[in-house]
């Protein structure tokens, strides 16, 4: 099943955590600003995905089914 990956970046701290998990999808830039890689990575990456929206410590990324 297709996901896409979801960040509140008001929420987001950039603390970098899901770039450590999962740096193929997740990039803390020199700009100290998240950015997503990619927004539907396969399911390749779903469980370093999965680890990233639960070690996130503002609960900031979420994932949407579909």
């Amino acid at each position: 099943m297709s996901y896409r990956i979801v960040v509140d970046f008001d929420l987001c701290e950039s603390n970098a955590i899901c770039m450590q998990v999962a740096p193929e999808v997740f990039e803390v830039r020199d700009d100290d600003f998240l950015y997503i890689l990619d927004e539907t990575p396969g399911d390749d990456l779903r469980g370093k995905v999965d680890e990233a929206v639960q070690r996130c410590p503002k609960q900031a990324i979420s994932l949407a089914e579909g």
